[in-house]
């Protein structure tokens, strides 16, 4: 075998045909003219052939085997974990939604027709005197009725009358705490400051495994035979199953509707979890890092939204609480940023911490959710020149593409619709889960059940788990 894999160059298909020719050559011969080239029995090709698809159809078999216990083995270790994180994606879906919609009420008031907004040092200060604590972030909108949006981290947000410079009231503070309490189980199972490096990196490298489990799952799933029969089988939900039947029958059909909306969630999920795969985008792409420094980003490296800054029991920025940040100087910048852009519908500044730090503005075009309608302004302060200037158009192919798997994970770039393809295939990566941990603990009791039986000396009984 090894010496006719040699002789063909290590082409293990041609070797097999070759040991085929081999054993029946006792056939291509005519023993009545000895003539190499002369008669040849009927099913002499038919022999070959299949003895070349048995050959080649184990092989496939060993691979289906090997791929399905490493699906086992990594879905029985990271099943609960993914699990929880699809759970709480499907309660992140809508997230902008819900929170605006429980805004609703608060509304700036002009007094008259035409009346124009206050500037923003003086909707600054106003905050400033009645909370006490300074901002971290301010953000306004280009409707008329829309009220400043005055952050004190992400579960503090006071809204003022952009006319009078009252406040108006508190953002959805349960609202925002319940999103903020679902983000930190999805991205670190809920565990304090002091753990969550542990804990992000289990949740990425079930993720990573994750990743694994849908790439593998299709190969799996798909029938051994194409028909009409077994497609429907693994294709559609069938009635009247229970416990080990309807489990595989859910398992396979979600599986592979699931299966392409799955890997764009889970790898972008990836791409967010390890700088190694981050990098991996831009060199793909062949494409420059971009610079991480403070000049470039405005308020430092990026880091994750929940622990960029730490903050204290009421939620509000315990950096910013220690000393007042100057709010002189923002008037003319923001008149320049809403300038930069005429077609704005949103301005986010983030305050930094002093009088002389650059200031970075974020002005978006649409709802929030698409990176294209995005562009980032950095201004000097004291001379309100423009330092950096980026619209998604100037971004190399690896920011882009890294821009958009972050809107991707949440489905927010395909709007509302693709919010929603985003929670379905959350909630069918949950019942995935559910189905194979309890596929994977019949397998175990049914495996146990014959070695009890094996080591008794009797038969064992076929027993099928009901839920």
């Amino acid at each position: 075998m090894f010496v006719t894999l040699a002789r063909t160059g290590g082409n293990f298909r041609q070797a097999l045909k070759r040991i085929s020719t081999d054993l029946l050559a006792k056939h291509r011969r005519d023993p009545r003219t000895d003539n190499p080239e002369g008669w040849r029995p009927p099913y002499y090709k038919a022999a070959r052939t299949a003895l070349v698809s048995r050959i080649a159809s184990k092989k496939l078999m060993s691979l289906r085997k090997i791929l399905f216990w490493i699906h086992l083995t990594i879905g029985c270790s990271a099943g609960v974990v993914v699990f929880l994180m699809s759970v709480t994606g499907v309660l992140l879906a809508y997230q902008r939604q819900i929170t605006n919609w429980g805004d609703r009420s608060f509304r700036s008031t002009p007094p008259t027709p035409g009346s124009q907004r206050l500037p923003i040092e003086t909707i600054i200060a106003g905050v400033l005197a009645a909370n006490g604590d300074p901002p971290s972030s301010i953000s306004l909108r280009s409707g008329p009725a829309a009220p400043a949006e005055v952050g004190f981290g992400r579960e503090h947000v006071l809204l003022v009358d952009m006319y009078s410079g009252k406040i108006l009231g508190e953002s959805s503070h349960s609202t925002r705490a319940f999103f903020q309490s679902v983000e930190n189980w999805h991205r670190w199972l809920g565990a304090p400051l002091e753990r969550r490096q542990t804990a992000r990196a289990v949740t990425g490298a079930c993720n990573l495994g994750f990743l694994l489990l849908v790439m593998s799952g299709p190969f799996l799933w798909l029938p051994r035979k194409w028909s009409i029969q077994n497609v429907r089988a693994v294709a559609f939900f069938r009635r009247g199953l229970s416990g080990r039947a309807r489990d595989f029958n859910w398992h396979h059909v979600i599986g592979i509707w699931c299966a392409l909306p799955l890997f764009i969630v889970v790898l972008s999920g990836v791409v967010m979890s390890y700088p190694w795969a981050n990098n991996l985008v831009y060199r793909l792409t062949g494409s420059e890092m971009p610079l991480q420094d403070n000049a470039r980003r405005g308020s430092g490296p990026a880091r994750p939204r929940a622990e960029g800054r730490r903050r204290n029991e009421n939620g509000r920025d315990a950096g910013a609480s220690q000393s007042a940040a100057s709010i002189g100087g923002l008037n003319e910048p923001w008149k320049r940023a809403e300038q930069q852009v005429p077609g704005w519908q949103s301005i986010t500044l983030r305050l930094p911490q002093g009088s002389r730090g650059p200031l970075a503005f974020t002005i978006d075009t649409g709802s929030g959710g698409r990176p294209d309608q995005r562009s980032q302004l950095t201004l000097d302060r004291r001379t309100g020149a423009v330092i950096r200037w980026e619209p998604f158009s100037s971004y190399n192919a690896g920011r882009r593409v890294r821009s958009w798997l972050r809107f991707l994970h949440t489905g927010e770039a395909g709007g509302v619709a693709g919010e929603t393809v985003a929670a379905i295939a959350s909630a069918g990566a949950a019942i995935l889960a559910w189905t194979g941990i309890w596929l994977a603990c019949r397998r175990l009791w049914r495996w146990k059940t014959r070695r009890s039986a094996a080591l008794a000396g009797t038969p064992a009984v076929q027993v099928t788990a009901r839920v």
